[in-house]
């Protein structure tokens, strides 16, 4: 008889003449996920219920219950004392189940003028909203830390790589700078993400709508939602938000992990550019003298856990007709995996680049190698009245002198470089030095440490202006 009693309370029990097997109960519910959807769930209630009063499909005194009861649910969840069922599926119908057993049949009529399908919808959006709200502000913190780094380390000299070859000298706080800018896109992204993620589908119900009289915008004011999604059948089926919201974080991962990639490079005794902080590495079991930056790594490898995400979202709907299916239920766990691995990856970073140490002797040396002036020298030579792919010869052919000889560019003497050059002068030798190489490059976006300085004055006045 407790078995029959538990089939016939689930709310579409009428329609079926045996129960669920636990298998698949077991196979289907998604409470053990979806449970953290359970604040926006009872926040959404509440607004629907106060649009039902408003329309005078629900009394007041029926909403009166409803709202004593829905607070009563989340305090009991907040103080971890709700009592989350399987057999109710998933996080809805606990919460209306709950809120039945507490206000009687006021808990039975909330439910008027929508279904599920919507009511999850808007539940993901409401969830997703905040989340993003959240990563912006992460994603601000993290540009901070950089900014910061970057006006301490703005005339740092360090090589510049094309290829992972020695290409010119540029500043570490220049370094520094581009990614600030790659993080300020992905911010840009996130929210214009938002915009679209910010939009009502509850009213659609199961898929056509609703018979009864129900004012969506009153929940949408309500909800703080900027817009309605205006067709039924799109706005319980679409998941593009949700896919949209993966690929920003994928860009955004893809960011850290190139930075990853870059710190356990610099990280390398063979390099040493930089120490990150005993916090974020860990040592061998067996070579004591190891220090491994676990972090970057790490982060490098939750990179393809997000991309992977994308790629199953897409895969999900890619086949999918109008209007809901089951297989939306698959939507949350990689949603929710991605907005967790992001933030908990930004929280940390703008810790570890806020803890960086810089060896600006190792990072001047390194750009000592490499020949990494020969662009000014032909620079030089060009404003000296040469052709530039001359100028460009010339120069090549000094670069294969000098490293047959084993030394760089700058220690040839004026008589040996013009010997390529005829009208090349003592002034060559400021073009040829780290410093008067950086220094030239004094334009909006250039590596003059005066430019990267300014870089970081736009950069700290847009920041004073993010959450």
């Amino acid at each position: 008889m407790t078995d029959q009693f538990a089939y016939k309370t689930q709310a579409w029990s009428g329609r079926f003449s045996e129960p669920v097997s636990d298998l698949v109960k077991r196979y289907t519910a998604s409470v053990d996920f979806d449970r953290r959807l359970a604040r926006c769930d009872i926040d959404g209630s509440l607004a629907h219920a106060e649009m039902l009063c408003a329309v005078g499909v629900l009394g007041e005194e029926d909403l009166t219950a409803i709202r004593g009861g829905l607070e009563a649910i989340r305090e009991e969840i907040a103080r971890g004392e709700f009592a989350w069922s399987i057999d109710l599926e998933d996080v809805h119908l606990n919460i209306e189940s709950r809120l039945t057993q507490l206000v009687g049949d006021a808990g039975k009529r909330l439910h008027t003028a929508r279904s599920r399908n919507d009511q999850v919808a808007t539940d993901i959006r409401l969830w997703l909203r905040e989340a993003i709200d959240g990563i912006v502000a992460l994603l601000a913190a993290l540009q901070r830390a950089l900014v910061d780094v970057a006006e301490r380390e703005a005339a740092t000299i360090m090589p510049g790589f094309t290829h992972l070859q020695v290409a010119q000298p540029v500043t570490f706080g220049h370094h520094m700078m581009a990614y600030v800018e790659m993080f300020a896109r992905d911010a840009e992204r996130m929210a214009d993400c938002r915009r679209r993620v910010n939009r009502l589908p509850l009213g659609a119900a199961a898929l056509a709508g609703t018979t009864y009289p129900i004012d969506r915008e009153h929940v949408a004011r309500a909800l703080g939602f900027e817009a309605l999604c205006e067709n039924s059948l799109d706005a319980v089926s679409d998941r593009d938000f949700a896919i949209e919201f993966c690929a920003a974080a994928s860009i955004a991962m893809m960011h850290v992990s190139r930075l990853s990639e870059e710190l356990v490079l610099w990280m390398s005794p063979r390099v040493g550019f930089v120490a990150l902080a005993d916090r974020f590495c860990t040592g061998s079991s067996i070579m004591p003298q190891k220090k491994n930056p676990d972090v970057p790594e790490l982060a490098r490898g939750k990179t393809g856990r997000v991309y992977g995400h994308l790629v199953g979202l897409l895969t999900l709907m890619k086949a999918q007709p109008l209007a809901y299916n089951k297989d939306n239920q698959e939507d949350k766990e990689p949603l929710f995996d991605t907005v967790d691995t992001l933030t908990d990856t930004l929280r940390i970073f703008a810790d570890l680049i806020a803890a960086l140490e810089v060896n600006a002797g190792r990072m001047r040396a390194a750009a000592s190698e490499g020949f990494s002036t020969a662009t000014d020298l032909a620079d030089y030579l060009v404003r000296k009245g040469l052709p530039f792919r001359d100028a460009h010869e010339a120069v090549a052919r000094a670069v294969r002198a000098a490293a047959e000889r084993g030394v760089d560019l700058a220690d040839l003497s004026t008589a040996e470089l013009q010997a390529f050059a005829p009208v090349i002068g003592d002034d060559a030798a400021e073009a040829l030095r780290l410093e008067g190489s950086i220094a030239a490059r004094d334009h909006v976006g250039g590596t003059a440490p005066v430019q990267v300085r300014a870089a970081i004055a736009r950069a700290r006045e847009r920041l004073a202006a993010a959450p």
